[in-house]
């Protein structure tokens, strides 16, 4: 492998219809209204013992104590990240913690629950592992326009040609999920969307031996098992784990998935300030597909009325396998931290799909007789360094810097099957994708008594090249070859300041990013395709004003502006002949106001001991907390063909609420409602990919068996039954599950 340097000499350059179907209408409204009242899913908040410093450092403004690391840090407040973190620095920046302990156990990755307290994050709901989450307007497909990362490490199957998401680590291992909303994101990546951070568990540091392992059974043949180990001894410490899951699936034929992970993680020094974390990972999902639904009828039409349990397609297989390994470095030092991460991932992705077919139809004709094999492989080697530095009279400035280093093999075949359910034919087209990916990146905390500023750089160089080696679909025109090398400069500025009265902040935060052009954009795989010359990256520039506090016990509020301008968006120009062309033609504005409020009715704040001191709050003290967090979003084109029209997958609002009782870890009971405004699953707002309003309640549970090593979980998804679909894909309606019930057990030492 040779290494261009080409990119980094630009630097000094540089710098020079709603569906009948809904029930919207339901008394799921009604309890919206009910649990409309503020509210916390933290119950005790207020027993930090620590009072706020003589000093005007940054405020935290919530006080609940996480027991888990977060790099350097091994305890982390929310439900906003603290205003420094390890080598981060989130002062100014919108961010949400996610606390996967303060509601009963997520059963199957059900990322509606999971999400409960994000506002801004719009998920597009399947029946089979994969994921989908959109951000104030952004597609949500895989999770393409935010970077996603596992423990800071990106998980894309390529972060900058191929971004989309399809490994999610199950949440069973989840400790919580980060979120550095929009713009503010940019020390993690050029992506609009934001930088979601999965943090995994680390081994306990109590015990030599520990674990535990839980079994659920649910409707359509659901099975779940999630079983680990951990503990330390002396300096090292271990946890591993091994899931699984499979279910039938909502259809009648062909919605069947597996699932099989594993990790195994070794810690050496948790407890030093020197830390080794060497991580191992496998993960194996396949599934079927088993196609889209419609509203239309006649010859070969699935009607959604009629049964929308009804498969369209009965071959369609999705296969994924993802291999990984690496090896983290944590050090602190006396005026600031060090993390260095080093990864090698191995990722292949496999459809299997039947020819000819329409929305909705049952494939039909000569080509239902053969299937296209896609088959994707992504050879990732990864490392990046990041700095922290304190400085200044009393440490109070702060400087972090880092850069990465990004090398991805990908190549692609797609192969023609002779039969529906063939596993291999005739290479049609093949390709070799490269990414050479390295950005730098730094920020300054500066504080001024109660304001601080934080202005940010960071640098994207990149050098991609696609090179196709066979295409058959185009045989009488020459093989196309594009080489890219950008070197894109990104600015931002995050501002805050603190009331140290009222416990609150207002922060401030202008960003800009980019969408890089993606393989398929460099090179179309379709034989009528073609690439404008001039082609560009996407750019878009966000900005957000809010305010945040904790005003009185128990109460948490969170409420902010925001804008997004998204430029140059890539799409298809129609051309004579039946021919098309890849160009800048779109500019959406996603606008609106994005608010959370949690109060919890029980909270109190621990009284004075005897030395005067203040007391610990029993450990199972109990928290009845409840919550409103929402999207008000208003996102239209403003130019290209689809001026004036909405960007797909952009409801006005969206609203979630609900109410969470808790005892501790021995009892938590949660009725939690989601509420969707109606959308398009098209930019071209086609009748045919409406999706309309839906309201989704889920009642959860989890219980531990007094004195006995036993916790039972169970849940009602879809309590009331809504009958409804987010998401339209080429082939129909996928239609979300109706109620369904599920119980399991867990044993735990």
């Amino acid at each position: 492998m040779s290494l261009d340097l080409g990119p980094f000499f630009h630097l000094r350059r540089i710098f020079t219809n709603r569906n009948p179907t809904s029930i919207a209408r339901r008394p799921v409204f009604l309890l919206a209204l009910i649990f409309g009242t503020v509210g916390s899913t933290y119950p005790n908040s207020a027993q930090s013992t620590s009072p706020l410093p003589s000093n005007p450092a940054p405020i935290q403004l919530a006080v609940l104590r996480v027991e888990a690391e977060a790099e350097q840090d091994h305890t982390v407040q929310g439900p906003f990240l603290p205003d420094l973190q390890g080598t981060k620095i989130n002062v100014g920046k919108k961010t949400t913690m996610l606390d996967l302990d303060a509601l009963p156990r997520i059963n199957g990755n059900n990322y509606r629950q999971a999400l409960a307290h994000a506002p801004g994050l719009i998920l597009s709901e399947e029946t089979s592992p994969l994921l989908s989450i959109g951000y104030r307007g952004l597609d949500p497909h895989r999770t393409q326009f935010s970077q996603v990362l596992k423990d800071g490490i990106p998980i894309h199957a390529d972060q900058f040609g191929y971004p989309e998401a399809y490994y999610a680590p199950p949440l069973d291992t989840v400790d919580r999920v980060e979120f550095i909303r929009g713009g503010a994101g940019l020390m993690y990546g050029p992506q609009p969307g934001g930088a979601l951070n999965y943090v995994t568990h680390r081994p306990r540091t109590d015990a030599a031996l520990g674990g535990g392992t839980l079994h659920t059974f649910g409707d359509d043949a659901y099975y779940s098992t999630f079983s680990y180990l951990d503990g330390t001894t002396g300096p090292l410490g271990y946890y591993g784990y091994y899931n699984h899951r499979e279910s039938d699936g909502i259809r009648s034929a062909n919605s069947d998935y597996h699932l099989d992970a594993f990790t195994g993680r070794l810690v050496f020094g948790a407890a030093t300030r020197s830390r080794l974390l060497l991580t191992v990972e496998s993960y194996t999902e396949i599934h079927g597909e088993p196609g889209g639904l419609t509203f239309a009828t006649g010859p070969g039409s699935v009607n959604y009325l009629a049964d929308r349990r009804a498969p369209s397609r009965l071959y369609d297989r999705f296969t994924l396998d993802r291999r990984a390994a690496s090896l983290v470095w944590e050090r602190d030092f006396s005026r600031g931290t060090f993390v260095g991460r080093f990864w090698a991932i191995d990722y292949t992705r496999l459809s299997q799909r039947q020819g000819g077919g329409g929305f909705g139809t049952i494939p039909t004709g000569a080509a239902a007789q053969t299937n296209t094999i896609e088959r994707q492989q992504f050879h990732q080697l990864g490392a990046e360094a990041r700095v922290r530095l304190d400085w200044g009279r009393d440490e109070r400035h702060v400087f972090t810097a880092g850069g990465q280093f990004y090398d991805s093999n990908s190549p692609r075949t797609d192969s023609r099957g002779a039969t529906p359910a063939a596993d291999q034919g005739e290479i049609r087209t093949k390709s070799q994708r490269d990414i050479l990916y390295t950005p730098i990146f730094a920020e300054n905390l500066f504080r001024f008594d109660a304001l601080s500023l934080t202005p940010g750089l960071r640098v994207e160089f990149s050098d991609q090249n696609v090179r196709e080696l066979i295409n058959l679909t185009r045989a009488a025109t020459p093989l196309q070859n594009r080489r890219a090398r950008a070197a894109e400069p990104l600015l931002g500025l995050a501002a805050a300041y603190d009331f140290a009265r009222s416990s609150s902040q207002l922060y401030l935060n202008v960003s800009e990013s980019y969408r890089p052009l993606i393989f398929t954009q460099a090179v179309p795989n379709g034989a009528t395709t073609l690439v404008n010359n001039d082609l560009a990256a996407s750019r878009a520039l966000q900005s957000e004003i809010g305010w945040r506090g904790q005003p009185a016990l128990g109460l948490v509020i969170d409420a902010s502006l925001f804008h997004l301008d998204f430029k140059n968006q890539i799409g298809n120009l129609a051309l004579p002949g039946g021919l098309s062309t890849l160009i800048n033609v779109g500019r959406s504005v996603h606008r609106g106001a994005e608010f959370g409020v949690s109060y919890d009715v029980l909270a109190r704040s621990p009284g004075p001991t005897a030395s005067g001191r203040r007391a610990a709050l029993p450990t199972e003290a109990p928290g009845l907390s409840l919550y409103v967090n929402g999207l008000l979003l208003d996102a239209r084109f403003r130019a290209g063909a689809n001026r004036d029209r909405t960007p797909q997958y952009a409801p006005d609002h969206v609203l979630r609420t609900g109410i969470v009782y808790t005892r501790g870890a021995a009892l938590k009971i949660a009725l939690t409602t989601t509420l969707t405004a109606a959308s398009f699953a098209d930019d071209n707002n086609t009748p045919t990919r409406a999706i309309p309003a839906h309201a989704v309640t889920d009642l959860t549970a989890e219980w531990r068996i007094p004195g006995s090593p036993v916790r039972l979980i169970g849940g009602v998804n879809n309590l009331l039954d809504e009958d409804y679909y987010s998401r339209i894909r080429n082939d129909g309606i996928d239609p979300a599950p109706r109620r369904n019930v599920y119980l399991g057990a867990a044993l735990e030492f």
